[in-house]
């Protein structure tokens, strides 16, 4: 059995999960969240705490339930009080400016690059920060991922875009000719 799978789901105040029809569905102050479950794991639900419990004993079985109480709590998270990230861009001239459902970026290619927010995405933008938030942490993740790939950090000088706190590992540049 999962180690992770064998915690119950804390559901707060203001929460409502329904289990029907192979679908798990979680409502909240901040929006609402499903996902289908796989046969191998079946959730109960109490209203105060939710438990996930394989159906059968295999290593599949196992494998889903670990994660199938993962994906549950990260949706009860989000709904009640959301995820986000955040990134900054550091370069001479790097700038993103926030234009309705898209961001325009400065990344120092000959053209701007206009990055689409997906639906459920809301983003901000504060001088070399941007912040991605949202209710559905996959989504979330994802979104500052494709923003980061527009223009990944470079080991020279750590130049691109890049998470908060997020370490470049540095090169040492050419050494100069004697």
């Amino acid at each position: 059995m999962s180690r992770i799978g064998k915690q119950p789901i804390p559901i707060p105040e203001g929460v409502q999960m329904s289990i029907s029809g192979g679908m798990v569905e979680v409502k909240g102050p901040k929006g609402r969240l499903s996902r289908p479950l796989v046969p191998l794991v079946e959730i109960k639900s109490d209203g105060r705490t939710a438990l996930v419990t394989p159906t059968e004993s295999s290593r599949r079985a196992n494998a889903f339930h670990g994660l199938f109480r993962t994906l549950v709590n990260n949706m009860v998270v989000g709904v009640s009080q959301g995820f986000s990230k955040q990134l900054e861009m550091v370069g001479v001239g790097y700038k993103a400016d926030l234009q309705g459902r898209a961001i325009s970026f400065a990344l120092g290619y000959s053209h701007p690059i206009n990055f689409q927010l997906p639906e459920g995405i809301e983003a901000a933008v504060d001088r070399q920060r941007i912040t991605v938030s949202g209710i559905d942490k996959e989504l979330v993740g994802q979104t500052a991922a494709k923003i980061r790939a527009l223009r990944p950090p470079e080991p020279y000088k750590g130049k691109g875009v890049k998470y908060v706190g997020e370490t470049i590992r540095r090169k040492v540049g050419k050494a100069g000719a004697k």
